[in-house]
């Protein structure tokens, strides 16, 4: 059953079935055998999300740290991100949140870091953390490891209100917690804040949430639209479950794209640290390197995924980074994701400029996108070959992650479109993105690349 719960980037499974306590403990003990320091000590920060099974599977995940040795930092309940402040913070060699992030509530699983916050996914030591799992035998030793518990709330707002800095005119903001770890962050950072009115919906700890989680789904964002419009506000907000996501809604109820808001929130970055590089997704508008290179900073496309954004973020040196599903990186948050950074240094934005949101977001949105559209299809790699073969050679061929034809700057009516297809990791589906010009060029294209992709999957 251990396989089945190792994921590209994380832990994650149906509960009870295959990922209970027992596969928690065994999570653990692993992660703590891979996360010791070369005399085979260390800390390691624990903390967990809001699901009916997250205290019993953080408490096995805690005894499975400390059986193998290891000192435990228990935060609590509380976001995703804030591990990535506590582990430089208590300078531990890594931390683990227990989670399923937006999946629905029958799920669980875990998001592991390294020394400094570092992403650990299966090119970076999840692979050997599986293969620790599947080695333990015989029964559980006992715990010798520390434990204690930690209140690090107080040092997390000034952290996140920092990338905020003085509101310099009334603002007012709508929220959707969705059930979740959002609701923390309200309480907690978000509250009394000098000129801020804060109005909230699904804002209380139940079993029974309003609705799932995952702000990517457009019906989920519907309360935030209508709060928003309804209330005047100049912004809402929707997070997902864990809190490490937030999706911004603008003055006029309209949803922002992740790739858009990277644009906008590029020239704020870049006005602090000029010239530094920005790191975006494969998937993102045309419009987000044309924005970077424009504002004088440097445009690094990465691989989706947030090990991926998180990877090139550091290794560029870049100060800002965004991804289409609404992570969003920061250089001064240990080259991490966070929702709640990304709704203060909008709202700072915001309150240091004299037009709306909306008015702010048009130059843009100036092309026209597909959106993602996942397609069922059995020969993957076979289906991308040929488009690379009927397209390719218009354009330029990237094949960072799957396959992406850019034709964007190719003359006459062959031109000016880009697309890319991935292949899933873990189903018999192709992800497209494609974007053009103008709403001609791009039905065009879909009208030549959807037969060849195969079915569009239900729900898309």
């Amino acid at each position: 059953m251990i396989g089945k719960i190792f994921k590209a980037y994380d832990v994650r499974a149906l509960y009870p079935d295959p990922l209970n306590e027992d596969a928690a403990w065994r999570v653990g003990h692993a992660t703590a055998t891979f996360l010791k320091d070369a005399n085979g000590q260390g800390t390691v920060v624990v903390s967990r999300d809001h699901r009916p099974a997250a205290p019993s599977m953080a408490e096995s995940l805690i005894k499975g740290i400390r059986a193998a040795g290891m000192d435990v930092v228990d935060l609590g309940r509380c976001d995703t991100s804030i591990q990535y402040f506590a582990v430089p913070h208590f300078k531990a060699v890594g931390g683990v949140q227990c989670t399923a992030s937006h999946n629905p509530i029958e799920y669980i699983g875990f998001k592991i870091s390294r020394e400094g916050a570092r992403p650990v996914g299966a090119d970076t030591g999840l692979k050997e953390i599986e293969a620790l799992a599947r080695g333990i035998e015989g029964d559980c030793p006992e715990p010798t490891g520390t434990y204690k518990t930690a209140d690090v709330w107080t040092e997390y707002r000034a952290h996140i209100l920092g990338f905020m800095g003085e509101l310099k005119k009334p603002m007012k903001l709508f929220v959707d917690a969705s059930n979740g770890c959002g609701i923390a962050l309200l309480n907690k950072v978000f509250s009394g804040v000098d000129k801020l009115e804060v109005i909230t919906v699904n804002d209380s700890w139940t079993d029974d949430w309003a609705h799932e989680p995952n702000p990517l789904v457009a019906e989920n964002m519907v309360p935030t639209q209508k709060g928003t419009k309804e209330h005047g506000a100049a912004v809402g907000a929707c997070f997902d479950g864990d809190a490490d996501r937030c999706m911004l809604v603008d003055d006029a109820g309209e949803i922002c794209g992740c790739d858009h808001l990277t644009a906008w929130l590029a020239g704020h970055f870049l006005k602090e640290q000029p010239g530094s590089a920005i790191v975006y997704d494969l998937r993102s508008s045309k419009a987000v390197p044309e924005t970077i290179t424009a504002l004088g900073g440097k445009p690094v496309i990465a691989k989706v995924g947030h090990v991926n954004l998180k990877a090139a973020l550091r290794e560029s040196d870049g100060v800002f980074g965004g991804e289409l599903s609404g992570h969003f990186y920061f250089k001064d948050n240990s080259f991490a994701d966070s929702g709640a950074i990304t709704l203060a240094a909008s709202l700072g934005v915001l309150s240091r400029s004299d037009t709306g949101l909306n008015e702010q977001m048009k130059p843009f949105r100036k092309y026209p996108q597909s959106g993602e559209i996942n397609f069922e299809n059995d020969d993957k790699q076979g289906t991308m070959d040929k488009l690379k073969a009927s397209h390719g050679p218009q354009g330029e061929v990237m094949e960072l992650d799957g396959v992406t034809v850019d034709c964007w700057d190719t003359p006459g009516p062959d031109g000016g479109y880009w697309f890319n297809v991935r292949a899933s990791n873990t189903e018999p589906l192709l992800r497209l993105n494609a974007e053009a010009k103008d709403e001609a060029t791009l039905a065009k294209l879909l009208g030549e690349i959807k037969p060849v992709l195969g079915t569009v999957a239900a729900g898309h």
